[in-house]
């Protein structure tokens, strides 16, 4: 029997489609963490809660990838057979696979684009990739309703005892499936080790897994974002903002303040993910200094001039914790210039790129 047909395409189309969902509905919780509606509420506890769920969007994203490979081998010869759309039915078919291979290759493409920080594309890759994952999603929900009965079929069926042999050039069906999971398997540990410290031999494809300044890794660097000299002035001065009450300190006065040490992971939207011990004045007793008042929903602006990202919000559950700080050293050391100095937010169970360096102002909205 042969690796091609409807057993091995709907065996793995399960597989494929588990992941989908995953990545999807995974990508859909990040997505409304970084930009919430009025509605959402996202708890500062447990603290590695965004951890696990940005490293599993990512890693079912990888898993993906030899999936729907295998998936395209095994259907391929069916795309292009005769008529090409022939009644409505055929054609509702026809336009779900177009739509659902079209966008999932567009999705898996520019997202391992993404996590290697690769942009080919002139796009706003969040706003792109947000979208077409609504499109996957659709064309996966018209494209099983069209094939539903062939699955079922195919699913159930029972290969025979006894087969003519087959060519050795051809893939018998267990094969196929041994190595699509085989593959799916592999390319996961390949990269897993980036978020999780013991695979991290393992993650040979890892474009993050632990180098970097003070045993963390760096998304941004201070280069990139152009504040190295304004990071460095001695005229520095972190403005804070209480309803009418302002008070302006030096990094100096921010560490006469009590120094309180958290110990938190830090958590990127491209999947990796560690654990540092982190030290700086808490938010609430910053704030509390500046005005008294217990703090609600708070603003932070970076040096930054540009970028989506100069300006984050914390939200209530966030600023209240007492583990959210305005740091001012990683594991032991002056925090480095590429990790944040001379200030940086950290709060627990929030995306990395939500956790801004280089402060310069912070405000209590309300």
């Amino acid at each position: 029997m042969t690796g091609r047909g409807p057993q091995v395409a709907s065996r793995v189309g399960r597989w494929l489609g588990a992941a989908i969902v995953l990545c999807f509905l995974t990508g859909l919780l990040s997505h409304l963490i970084q930009h919430p509606p009025a509605w959402f509420w996202w708890p500062a506890n447990p603290a590695w809660l965004y951890r696990v769920t940005q490293g599993t969007h990512v890693l079912s994203g990888i898993a993906a990838v030899p999936l729907v490979l295998v998936k395209l081998w095994a259907v391929y010869p069916r795309l292009f057979a005769r008529p090409i759309l022939g009644g409505p039915r055929r054609a509702l078919e026809r336009l779900s696979i177009a739509v659902l291979v079209g966008s999932v290759l567009f999705q898996l493409a520019t997202g391992l684009s993404n996590i290697a920080q690769f942009y080919w594309w002139d796009f706003y890759f969040p706003a792109a990739h947000y979208a077409m994952a609504y499109l996957a999603v659709g064309a996966l929900a018209v494209h099983l309703a069209v094939k539903l009965p062939v699955i079922r079929a195919a699913l159930r069926a029972r290969p025979p005892v006894s087969s003519p042999p087959e060519p050795a050039v051809r893939l018998s069906r267990r094969a196929a499936l041994a190595g699509a999971g085989t593959a799916a398997v592999a390319a996961v540990l390949s990269v897993a080790g980036q978020s999780v410290g013991f695979l991290r031999p393992l993650a040979v494809l890892a474009p993050r897994s632990g180098a970097g300044p003070q045993g963390l890794p760096v998304n941004r660097t201070a280069a990139r974002a152009g504040i190295e000299k304004s990071a460095r002035d001695p005229a520095y001065r972190l403005t804070v903002a209480v309803g009418d009450q302002r008070r302006e300190f030096t990094r100096a006065e921010l560490l006469a303040l009590p120094q309180t040490t958290a110990r938190l992971p830090i958590a990127c939207v491209e999947g990796w993910s560690a654990t540092a011990d982190w030290t700086g004045v808490r938010l609430r007793d910053l704030l509390a200094a500046v005005g008294g008042v217990e703090p609600g929903e708070v603003r932070f602006e970076s040096l930054e001039t540009a970028g989506v990202y100069r300006i984050s919000r914390l939200p209530r559950p966030h600023a209240v914790d007492d583990r959210t700080l305005v740091a001012l050293a990683l594991n032991g050391e002056t925090l480095d210039l590429d990790h944040g100095y001379p200030c940086r937010l950290i709060a627990p169970n929030r995306p990395g790129v939500l956790q801004t360096k280089w402060l310069s102002r912070i405000e209590v909205i309300r």
